[in-house]
């Protein structure tokens, strides 16, 4: 009886943990809209931008990848994925860029 509770128990922590995850995830493409960041971003194709998908596996396995990503929400930037410039997001709280960056590293 007490491992068919553990089981139970542990299933039960997966089920939870996968919610919370999906309310992470909503969360930031929330922001992801409210921010206008898809008005030249999608999750799997290229618009104006690259997509999101392409960004996290550009810089998947890159330590510092959340650090820079962050940074150029913030400041804008040119170069990397083409001569189209993202103008800088500075209004953007710290905390939301943070959790719009680490959904799209997320992102396979």
């Amino acid at each position: 009886m007490k491992h068919a509770f553990l089981a139970l128990l542990a299933g039960a922590s997966i089920v939870a943990a996968g919610g919370a995850q999906a309310a992470d995830a909503k969360a930031a493409e929330d922001m992801l809209k409210k921010n206008a960041c898809t008005a030249c971003h999608a999750i799997d194709k290229k618009m104006v931008g690259p997509a999101y998908k392409d960004v996290a596996a550009k810089y998947r396995g890159q330590k510092d990848a959340a650090t820079k990503l962050a940074e150029k929400v913030k400041k804008g930037g040119v170069g990397v994925w083409g001569q189209v410039p993202m103008p800088p997001n500075a209004a953007v709280k710290d905390d939301d860029i943070k959790v719009m960056v680490n959904y799209v590293l997320s992102l396979k």
